[in-house]
């Protein structure tokens, strides 16, 4: 049986084959943490407390899945995304950081209205769960394609105590999309990713986080960004705005779609890591 100093030394060494020492020590931390409930200076002063036979199952099974690459919010099932505690597993995308700034664009520029807001592509319900809490007056609507999906999103708006309607679409099906109403946001995370470039993501995101949240077909990786503005020239009020999130390289691609689309006042911006990550599109 370990001690909680013992288990974090031994997880530590053992995932430095995998992280640098900094990241192997955080993650350690936090699957202790995460076992005994209690705070890294809480662990600090019983460091010689021993796991009961549960805990020491639960690291044991923690770290079998940490040294196969498996993320550690897919091993906790959790991650935070505004200030929140989110329940993730393998359905869904981890939230990033970046997508927080999304986020608050939108509810820097919408604090105090009531809009009707649609999330295409929802995961985990991080986004509009995270909007309506903001933005409480809105009416805030969330799609996905995968049924797994919306009961982990639903699973979060419930705990979270947001009120979001969640919906089961395929997007990318003309007929199925325009059953949906009018809004007057429609924000989206959609997949990006070009299969070919699929051996270049970290194997952490590769093996683990779900592939259809991910890639799109080589030939055309704009095929969401294209049904979404398809989408928002019959489906946005007058005046509506949508957001959404970019893979960098096809940032300028991206922003020449909307433009021919009709749309106006596209615009570009930039996340904390200095890459063009967002896009915002006004309908006429």
């Amino acid at each position: 049986m370990y001690s909680y100093a013992q288990a974090f030394q031994e997880l530590k060494a053992k995932l430095t084959v995998l992280y640098d020492d900094r990241e192997a020590a955080a993650i350690a931390h936090e699957v202790v943490s995460h076992i005994t409930q209690l705070s890294k200076v809480q662990r600090l002063v019983q460091k010689d407390h021993m796991f009961t036979t549960g805990q020491q199952q639960n690291f044991a099974d923690a770290r079998t899945q940490l040294l196969k690459g498996v993320p550690l919010q897919y091993v906790t099932g959790i991650a935070w995304f505004m200030g929140k505690e989110f329940t993730v597993n393998s359905n869904v995308l981890i939230p990033r950081p970046e997508t927080e700034e999304l986020v608050q664009w939108i509810v820097n520029e919408h604090s105090g209205s009531t809009p009707r807001i649609l999330d295409v592509g929802t995961g985990s319900g991080c986004i509009p769960v995270s909007l309506k809490l903001a933005l409480p007056g809105a009416t805030v609507s969330a799609c996905d394609i995968s049924s797994g999906a919306l009961e982990t999103a639903a699973h979060n708006a419930q705990t979270l105590t947001a009120v979001v309607h969640f919906l089961q679409v395929d997007f990318l099906d003309l007929a199925a999309r325009n059953k949906l109403g009018l809004f007057d946001v429609i924000v989206s995370n959609p997949p990006y990713i070009p299969f070919s470039e699929k051996e270049r993501l970290h194997t952490n995101v590769r093996d683990n986080e779900p592939g259809i949240a991910l890639f799109v077909p080589n030939e055309d990786a704009l095929v969401f960004y294209k049904a979404i503005a398809n989408f928002g020239k019959t489906h946005l009020s007058q005046n509506g705005v949508i957001y959404c999130e970019l893979d960098a390289d096809h940032a300028d691609a991206c922003k020449a779609m909307f433009e021919e689309q009709g749309y106006w006042d596209v615009t570009l911006r930039k996340d904390m890591f200095d890459n063009w990550r967002f896009l915002k599109a006004q309908v006429g």
